[in-house]
């Protein structure tokens, strides 16, 4: 079992009189800018001159300038900026500032593990990885509580990178719900696995075969929707709330039994085949060459797969579905 932290594991006041530069303002930027605000950290964020977040940035009262000025003034430098950009803003921006003494830090250590950053030896470099998306984290702060976490150290330059990670952990709000000890290899590859085998590539693929069976057998597409897109969330909320077995507890005998001998008949051998030549692809580093070199190209594969699932019939009639559904806009 691994290590998990909690608030009295971590010192906030470690970051006491230390300047926490955050590099990127989406999702996973806003929160972590915001909640360690809130915490009395003194933070910068760091964006390119002209980006559309600087205003909102400002606008919530965070100081804001250029990725190399609070590379030049931080202590603690965050990269939260997408990871196909990482690089490039690393080398251009903040690797001529990363001088003794500073902290790198990272929320997904794919650039790390890959090695398309490879910073100087005299910095720590850690990551504190919050396990939801951002908007998620700061509601969830905001309410006083926080998001799961974990923690991994690539480099231990000063000897304090664990104490130092743990209190950026506190300051994000990720110890209040307990923060667990990983690698930056093992956050990265079974991250990468989760969203392509199960979380997305796995799901998605999963919802469009068992639409487009329903349809090619006669059934009506908004029924087909339903059943196989739309009611997908109640199972998932409930497996959420309390595993498999609350799930299983919740829906009927009929649907139950169907779950134990058909779904292996879904995901079968064959499929389990195929994960593992997945996760070998992860391992092994040609996923992300891959991916590194699609973006060198311009992203031409990526770009058609993206308008290519937009217009899969199943968006259309739940685009129509879903406008019918006045509690949904409420959301």
């Amino acid at each position: 079992m691994a290590n998990v932290y909690y608030e009295k594991d971590a010192n906030l006041s470690l970051l006491k009189g230390k300047t926490i530069g955050i590099i990127g303002y989406g999702s996973q930027g806003h929160a972590h800018a915001l909640n360690l605000k809130d915490n009395g950290v003194n933070v910068v964020v760091g964006l390119y001159q002209g980006s559309a977040s600087w205003p909102k940035a400002e606008v919530a009262g965070l100081r804001v300038a250029t990725v190399a000025e609070v590379a030049q003034q931080a202590d603690v430098i965050m990269m939260l900026v997408p990871d196909h950009i990482q690089s490039q803003v690393y080398r251009d921006s903040i690797q001529p500032y990363m001088k003794r003494g500073k902290t790198l830090m990272f929320a997904h250590g794919f650039n790390i593990h890959y090695q398309q950053i490879v910073p100087p030896p005299d910095v720590d470099v850690s990551m504190v990885a919050p396990k939801a998306p951002g908007h998620r984290m700061r509601e969830i702060f905001v309410q006083g509580s926080g998001v799961p976490g974990l923690l991994a150290i690539h480099q231990d330059s000063s000897g304090k990178a664990r104490e130092n990670a743990l209190a950026y952990a506190r300051g994000v709000g990720c110890t209040r719900a307990g923060v667990l000890d990983t690698t930056f290899k093992e956050e990265t590859e079974t991250d990468l696995f989760g969203e392509q085998t199960v979380l997305c590539g796995g799901v998605t693929a999963l919802i469009k075969a068992g639409f487009e069976t329903l349809v090619e057998a006669g059934y009506q597409p908004e029924s087909a929707y339903f059943e196989c897109c739309h009611e997908l969330k109640l199972i998932v909320d409930l497996i959420y709330q309390g595993g498999l077995g609350y799930m299983r507890y919740s829906i009927s005998d009929t649907a139950e039994y169907g779950d134990y001998s058909r779904g292996p008949r879904v995901i079968d051998d064959h499929v389990r085949q195929n994960m593992k030549r997945i996760l070998e692809e992860i391992q092994n580093g040609s996923f992300a060459r891959e991916w590194i070199a699609e973006n060198k190209a311009g992203r031409p594969r990526f770009n058609a797969l993206r308008q290519q699932e937009a217009e899969h019939p199943i968006e259309e009639v739940g685009k129509t579905l879903r406008g019918m559904m006045g509690f949904l806009k409420q959301a």
